[in-house]
């Protein structure tokens, strides 16, 4: 199996293609489009600013070619600002993003002593059935660095949520694409559990 990495200049994709070969997955990191859509599996990595991603996206035809990949039902994770750059837009600098889930990606408030950003780790409670879940108990901690959250519009495409200061979505969902918003590939024998279950899910 071979799993495509999207590379957009941003990416967490030293830690990521880590955790990948741990579990003894086939990757390819690229930034060419025709590389990408050959793969069994595609992982959008993140860190960074959504507005700045965007323009590297649209810049190397990424935008497309990760639109068709959804569409060609195979499966798909993105990871922390993959889990915001999949909606309509995000209030980080106004980012329009892909919009493959409506919805969009909103700024935590400084209240109540809140850090932002949210660092470290914090507990996800999936709040429906998925298969990225599976033998992982519910409560399990993973590792968080964001300032931003993706907020779905509609509340079907949630599927984990943790609290820091709001209860928040962790984990979004859209048929053949979800996306965490927490880094499994620095999250321990849980985070590589999930994404042994991304792997080994057969669409």
């Amino acid at each position: 199996m071979r799993v495509g990495v999207v590379d957009y200049d941003a990416g967490n994709l030293r830690s990521v293609e880590t955790a990948l070969l741990a579990l003894g997955a086939q990757i390819v990191i690229s930034h060419l489009p025709d590389q990408l859509l050959k793969s069994d599996r595609l992982i959008f990595p993140g860190v960074g600013d959504a507005a700045a991603a965007m323009r590297v996206l649209k810049s190397r035809g990424l935008d497309r070619a990760i639109a068709q990949y959804v569409r060609s039902g195979r499966p798909v994770l993105g990871i922390c600002l993959g889990s915001q750059i999949v909606l309509d837009s995000s209030e980080e600098n106004d980012a329009v993003c892909l919009g493959l889930i409506a919805g969009s990606a909103r700024r935590f408030a400084a209240a109540d002593g809140l850090k932002i950003p949210h660092m470290g780790w914090n507990q996800v409670e999936p709040t429906a059935s998925h298969y990225l879940f599976n033998g992982i108990p519910t409560g399990a901690s993973f590792y968080f660095v964001h300032s931003y959250f993706p907020q779905p519009g509609d509340s079907a495409a949630v599927i984990a949520e943790t609290d820091y200061g709001v209860r928040f979505a962790s984990a979004v969902c859209r048929d053949n694409l979800s996306a965490v918003q927490f880094h499994p590939e620095k999250s321990g024998p849980y985070g590589l559990q999930l994404l042994r279950n991304f792997l080994e899910h057969a669409p």
